[in-house]
This record gives structure tokens, sequence and C-alpha cells, in this order.
């Protein structure tokens, strides 16, 4: 069996090189298109491969969740634990972890490019 690192790493490169080409092909115009389906697949994807990977477990979930997934969406990482949460009859603590994770993603998006333009302007 492969060692996880290097299934990551792999799986990895090859959800990012996925991620670019979607974007090439959906080029933003006035709604973040790709970027969407990039969330909305993965989510999709992540879904699916967490069941089967559930009912059949496997050597490849390094490779295929964390690795591909991950390097195509965090976004579907983010959405599976959120529903593994609601699943486990957590509700009030998947709506604060998914209030929290977009709240504060934004706000963290909006801290660092204040703190990158006061560096670079």
């Amino acid at each position: 069996m492969m060692n996880p690192y290097l299934q990551v790493a792999i799986g990895g490169a090859i959800g990012s090189v996925a991620r670019l080409g979607l974007y090439r092909a959906l080029p933003a115009q006035g709604f973040p298109l790709a970027t969407f389906a990039v969330n909305v697949a993965g989510s999709l994807v992540m879904g699916l491969l967490a069941a089967v990977l559930a009912q059949r477990g496997g050597p490849w979930a390094p490779l295929l969740l964390t690795g591909i997934l991950g390097g195509f969406t965090t976004f579907s990482a983010f959405s599976l634990d959120a529903l593994t949460l609601w699943e486990r009859g957590q509700g009030g603590l998947a709506a604060i972890y998914v209030a929290g994770s977009v709240l504060l993603s934004l706000a963290a998006v909006a801290l660092g490019m204040t703190i990158g333009q006061g560096i670079f302007a």
C-alpha cells in the first residue's frame, strides 16, 4: 500500500490541476461559476466517496478524499464535516460550524487583504 502522505501529495496535484482546468473552462463573468461548480461538484463526490468508503473501506481514502478532493476544493470536506455533525444529532453545533466557518473565513480574507495591502502599499 502506498504511503498516505504520498497519496495526498499525488491526489492534491491531480485535484489542483482539475480545478485549474475548470476555472479556465468557466471564466468568471459577474458570478463565480467555476468556484460554485467546484464547491458543489466536490461536495457531491465527497459524499459519494465517503458513503462508499464507509461501507467498503479501502486504503485509497487519503488519495481520493484528502488528496484529489482536497486539491479540488476544501469546501467538500467542510460540507462533509457539517453533515456529519448534523447526522450525529448535533444540529446546533453544525449550525455554529457552518455560520462560523463562513463568517470567520470571510473576515479572515478581508483581514488578510487589508494586511497585504498595507504591506505592499
